[in-house]
């Protein structure tokens, strides 16, 4: 199965790079222009984005684990029209030294079989990640 991998060192603590995977505040300040959330094992997470033209995108998803402050991941709805659709995220945080890195794999759903939408969702990933980062340690 056909995944995106990636890995981010943020200059802050776990705690914080958890808030902002988990609460609709810190998805708001890197990922999303609006988002609902219930970080619990089978809450909803809802996000609302634009898409290259302009268009509202609505992901949505339940969050399959939740690991405090260690591991989080969700499974997004198939019946989207989302580029997350079927697919599912996993995020580990972890401290190292005086940061935390954070893994991210994303991975199944039929986006992620063709080469070039992978490549432009690994694209948007590493984006996506470099604004958590800025976000946070400008913070």
């Amino acid at each position: 199965m056909p995944a995106i991998r990636r890995q981010i060192y943020i200059a802050a603590s776990p705690r914080t790079v958890w808030r902002a995977l988990t609460t609709a505040e810190g998805l708001m300040a890197w990922w999303a222009d609006d988002a609902r959330v219930d970080a619990r094992k089978g809450g909803r997470i809802v996000l609302q984005t634009e898409d290259d033209e302009g268009n509202p995108v609505e992901e949505r998803g339940i969050f399959h684990e939740l690991r405090p402050i260690r591991k989080i991941e969700i499974a997004w709805d198939s019946n989207s029209t989302a580029p997350t659709r079927g697919s599912r995220i996993l995020f580990q945080v972890a401290k190292d030294g005086d940061e935390t890195v954070l893994n991210l794999v994303h991975s199944g759903g039929d986006l992620l079989e063709d080469e070039e939408q992978r490549a432009a969702m690994d694209k948007t990933w590493r984006q996506a990640l470099l604004a958590l980062r800025d976000a946070l340690e400008e913070s």
